[in-house]
């Protein structure tokens, strides 16, 4: 690998020195994509090595590098339950998932890439920004990077609007519940055309799904009002609420301020949809849809407000649904295998 990123330093320093043209420097400029994606597998594939014992890993002590704590990897313990010494060698110096060099502004453009599992990731949506870490879903016709996911309960979503802003949630396990962030989800949203897709799954089982084109929030300065484009899917359009003219007036979604329990930017003057619907979420007065609401197990339930984890035009406001997941990739996209129903 040292060689190959030696070749990319020395096919750049080729380039500085020549004109910006011709067909030499485009050939220049594909051949160090190539060594850096081979630099990249490369790295990967030290670490598979490494993390199921065929070399033990190399200890540089003059080593710049540390790896994050929050990402260690899964080790085997022995016939004890205890860890060996040499698996905790591997615990502390294997590379953490998601530390390698960030060359995708989104799971999209990682997926043309190297179509990798999915998993976390780190992105630049924004080459003047600091990487973040998404959860990449690279099945479902690959390429989403999904911005919330609700599975188990276990993470509270009645926050207020400095965690709505920078993310909430854990970031380590395929099944892990989270916000990524209202600042992260306008920075991947504002990349260009995209398509979001809205998974959803009951009680029972059964899934169905919703379509947005070009979903959009602004920044904070306008409180993340939320706009969207042309509807499709099977679950309804419950972001604008509805069939019914009332129910799209008072509803409706598109054009709303993001509340949180700490700032009410809704429509509703008697009270604050965002403290009786326990989450921070674009309200009108108040929704149809709201996959931040209170987690309700086993789905109906009862109470003063119609607060759960709600898709009104699937399953009611009055079910609270089981998972949710909001994604989003390029409008344009090779789908490999067909979006569809998807998987959830």
């Amino acid at each position: 690998m040292l060689v190959l990123l030696l070749l990319a330093v020395a096919f750049s320093s080729q380039l500085s020195a020549m004109d910006y043209c011709g067909p030499e420097v485009a050939a220049l400029k594909r051949s160090i994509r190539k060594l850096e994606n081979k630099l990249l597998i490369g790295a990967w594939q030290v670490e598979h090595l490494q993390m199921h014992k065929y070399f033990r890993p190399f200890q540089s002590s003059a080593s710049d590098t540390k790896p994050e704590p929050d990402m260690a990897p899964t080790v085997s313990s022995n016939s004890s339950g205890t860890l060996d010494s040499s698996d905790k060698a591997l615990m502390t110096t294997l590379p953490p998932a998601g530390n390698l060099i960030v060359h995708d502004k989104d799971c999209s453009e990682l997926f043309d890439r190297l179509r990798p599992p999915s998993g976390f990731y780190r992105i630049r949506p924004k080459s003047r920004q600091e990487p973040l870490l998404v959860y990449c879903d690279m099945e479902d016709g690959g390429g989403w990077t999904v911005f919330q996911k609700r599975r188990h309960g276990k993470v509270d979503f009645d926050r207020d609007w400095v965690d709505y802003k920078d993310g909430f949630g854990d970031f380590k396990l395929w099944n892990d519940e989270f916000w990524l962030g209202n600042d992260h989800i306008h920075s991947i949203l504002s990349q260009g055309q995209n398509l979001v897709k809205i998974d959803l799954m009951d009680w029972d089982g059964k899934k169905n799904y919703a379509f947005y084109e070009n979903f959009r929030i602004t920044d904070e300065a306008d409180k993340y009002r939320l706009q969207y484009e042309l509807y499709s899917g099977q679950a309804g359009d419950a972001l604008t609420g509805g069939a019914g003219m009332v129910e799209n007036w008072s509803a409706c979604l598109s054009g709303m301020q993001f509340s949180t329990r700490d700032q009410d930017n809704d429509r509703y003057l008697q009270g604050s949809c965002a403290v009786e619907n326990k989450a921070g979420w674009w309200f009108n007065r108040c929704h149809a849809a709201n996959l931040n609401g209170k987690f309700y197990r086993t789905g109906q339930y009862k109470g003063q407000y119609d607060n759960g984890v709600v898709w009104g035009t699937w399953r009611g406001l009055w079910y609270s649904l089981r998972h949710t997941t909001m994604k989003v990739r390029p409008l344009v996209f090779l789908d490999v295998e067909g979006s569809g129903a998807g998987g959830i």
